[in-house]
């Protein structure tokens, strides 16, 4: 049996939410182990967020770019590095640890910039590592049983795709109690030029890609800052123009009401429709043409990759850590079978990578391109991922 792969973490210390749900997700499946981190900017904090986790002192770092080095040049150094901070440094860590020829984990987005996100794709392919993003919703398994069925033909010819992802928890002004996680991602200079669009707008737009295997080509969209005062949008409305004449329509916000993680998927075709929503996801309802609607349940699905993505028997629900604990089972995967030589496994070959980040940051300087032209059709310049 493998050894467990060693895992760093950059970020992800005391107080940090998503840091938590990485090491979870991590150890889940046995497929890796924290052995390192710079788990913040501040060293005493960092110190004790280690501490708490059972780290090695000798491996709690300072800062990243010490660990980058320090780790490379260790003959038991780590062999990927999971990247939780805030959005302004996913770039600079990313390109550090590539750089010393250490495989990237990197939570999304890429970066602040399409740019950016293509001078780490072209890192990551020049030194032959991988470079994934977490986009957790793509690891559920009856998320990847709607991309098996739209693969397969089951919905026909594609004509409709609706997203929406609805949250109330920026629905007041908190960033300005202190709160951390609020923040951070209302302030441009540690979030970039996106609010609710690069937070949960981003989620939104490659659920959609995924399950469809579409890109788009050009969007119409209207940005919003609800709450007075609020310098990034917690609002965001889009249309969107898909290859082959498929229409789209997607909907972000951080300030509907009532709202807890209300990420919702509908694919219409000529002769089926699916629909999938992450606050019920052991289910996928299937609806053809004429006939009544099919509820599927996570653990009696056919497919391959959805058998892949399942834990335990039907009934027990699974969830948001399984999901994401897939994507590192599946970064693992790609890891070893590059090491060993061999092709990676089919059941992982959906994992998001640097293509995937490409994509959605094209999507979102394409956004609030066409929000700057008053609501123009605006074309998203990208070559796009590769579903």
């Amino acid at each position: 049996m493998n050894a467990p792969l060693r895992l760093g973490m950059v970020g992800g210390g005391q107080g940090a939410f998503i840091g938590g749900v990485h090491r979870i997700a991590a150890r889940l499946d046995g497929q890796w182990q924290l052995v390192a981190g710079a788990l913040s900017s501040d060293p005493l904090r960092a110190l004790a967020s280690a501490d708490e986790l059972g780290l090695d002192s000798s491996r709690s770092y300072a800062s990243w770019q010490e660990m980058a080095r320090r780790e490379a040049a260790r003959p038991d150094g780590i062999d990927a590095v999971a990247i939780v901070t805030p959005n302004h440094l996913h770039a600079p860590v990313a390109t550090a640890f590539l750089e010393a020829g250490i495989d990237v984990i990197c939570d999304k987005p890429l970066a602040t910039s399409q740019a950016d996100a293509r001078a780490l794709q072209a890192l990551a392919q020049r030194r032959e590592r991988l470079l994934c993003l977490t986009h957790t919703y793509s690891g559920y398994a009856m998320v990847r049983q709607a991309r098996a069925m739209v693969e397969a033909g089951e919905l026909g010819v594609l004509r409709l795709i609706q997203v929406e992802y609805a949250q109330d928890w920026l629905a007041e002004p908190i960033e300005l109690t202190g709160q951390k996680q609020a923040a951070w991602r209302c302030d441009p200079a540690l979030a970039g030029p996106a609010g609710a669009l690069g937070d949960i707008g981003t989620h939104a737009y490659h659920l959609a890609s995924f399950v469809s295997g579409l890109q788009a080509e050009s969007v119409c969209a209207e940005l919003s800052s609800l709450v007075p005062g609020r310098r990034l949008d917690d609002h965001v409305q889009v249309m969107l123009r898909f290859p082959d004449g498929v229409r789209g329509l997607l909907w972000a916000s951080q300030v509907a009401t009532g709202c807890e993680n209300a990420l919702r998927l509908r694919v219409y075709g000529s002769r089926a429709s699916l629909e999938f929503a992450q606050e019920q996801p052991n289910e996928l309802l299937f609806t053809p043409l004429g006939g009544a609607t099919q509820r599927l349940t996570r653990g009696r699905v056919g497919s391959a990759e959805a058998q892949a993505a399942t834990r335990i028997p039907a009934g027990h629900p699974e969830g948001y850590l399984e999901a994401f604990a897939q994507l590192y089972r599946d970064a693992a995967e790609h890891i070893r079978a590059r090491r060993e030589g061999r092709a990676v496994a089919p059941t992982s070959r959906w994992l998001t990578t640097a293509a995937d980040g490409v994509a959605g940051l094209a999507f979102v300087e394409a956004v609030l391109a066409s929000h700057r032209a008053g609501s123009a059709w605006t074309p998203l310049q990208q070559e796009g991922a590769t579903p």
